[in-house]
């Protein structure tokens, strides 16, 4: 009797020991991430990221490890960046925009690491295979350009009923503004807009452009309106559209931008930080070993803001309607 009670006590310990090795074993995986934010204006999305996974019971140094990088429309650097983190064997890739995003779904072909993106257009390119089934190793938060296109233009159309000819600046050839372009240019006929198309290649470009309608005084346009695409998020674009059509009291629409004191009339947009506190449920998903190309891919909700401050200046009323709707109201 004595001697089953000693295997039974025996027994006991070595299950206790086992289970505690097992906890200890858990407790210190550690991840990898592997984060690169392609350009400035992004980058908050990796900050507000961090956070969540923070809430979500992912401590920095202790049971998680960010590489984190940051370029700024640099394609090599970009592909010197993603490569390390491969041969480093990272746990996850997460990326923004959609440019790094494409380069890191090419970077980890043929490896076992998911890449996991945020503002991403998924239109016009192959990121996914479709948002429930983004397939391959690869899910994320998409930017809803193609969502918010005609949302803008609409916006436009209620703020200033009467104009007719609205100057469209856009980046050539990038991918997601064919599927946009698709959708803006029957909403603009249906409104009785015409949209003067003006693609570009280069800031250079843009430059003479508008220096030429200065020469010629021939501003005939009732506003600039911006589509979602690389080129509505430079300031440096907005700049010198502003300091051409600033003192011709010609508006520009269609996303949020500001200076010292100026910006454009209103932006229907969407909040950088909640890219990051979206794409951090699905990371916890990934790290916890569910597959990525079966986590379908999301979209954050697209905000209305108002610069009702600019539109005082440009003697723009903007209606109470819409005052009302909107989710900010700059003044």
């Amino acid at each position: 009797m004595k001697t089953i009670n000693r295997y039974f006590i025996v027994i006991c310990i070595l299950i206790i020991v086992l289970t505690g090795c097992s906890e200890k074993t858990q407790e210190q995986k550690v991840y990898r991430v592997g984060v690169l934010s392609g350009l400035n204006f992004f980058a908050v999305i990796g900050d507000s990221f961090k956070e969540e996974m923070a809430e979500l019971g992912y401590v920095e140094g202790e049971n998680i490890i960010y590489d984190f990088q940051k370029t700024n429309f640099e394609p090599e650097k970009e592909k010197q960046i993603l490569e390390k983190f491969v041969e480093d064997d990272v746990d996850l890739i997460f990326v923004f925009p959609t440019e790094v995003a494409l380069a890191a779904k090419e970077a980890a072909k043929g490896t076992d690491i998911s890449v996991l993106f945020a503002s991403a257009f998924v239109e016009g390119n192959d990121l996914i295979d479709s948002i429930s089934q983004p397939g391959g190793h690869i899910t994320g938060v998409r930017y809803p350009g193609t969502d918010v296109a005609v949302k803008r233009l609409e916006v436009l159309h209620e703020i200033m009923p009467n104009a007719k000819r609205v100057w469209l600046p856009y980046q050539k050839e990038y991918p997601a503004v064919p599927s946009e372009l698709e959708l803006v240019r029957p909403a603009a006929e249906s409104l009785g807009i015409t949209l003067i198309e003006f693609p570009v290649t280069d800031f250079a470009q843009l430059q003479e452009e508008l220096q030429n309608r200065e020469d010629l005084d021939n501003f005939d346009f009732d506003a600039v309106f911006y589509i979602p695409e690389s080129l509505s998020t430079t300031k440096s674009v907005f700049e010198l559209i502003a300091n051409f059509t600033r003192k011709s009291k010609i508006p520009i629409m269609g996303t949020i931008i500001q200076t010292e004191d100026y910006g454009t009339v209103f932006g229907v947009t969407t909040n950088n930080p909640d890219f990051g506190e979206l794409a951090a449920p699905i990371a916890d998903k990934i790290l916890r070993g569910i597959p990525a190309g079966t986590i379908p891919v999301v979209s954050p909700e697209s905000k209305l803001i108002i610069n009702y401050k600019v539109a005082q200046e440009l003697g723009i009323e903007i209606p109470e309607g819409l005052l009302v709707r909107a989710d900010d109201v700059i003044r």
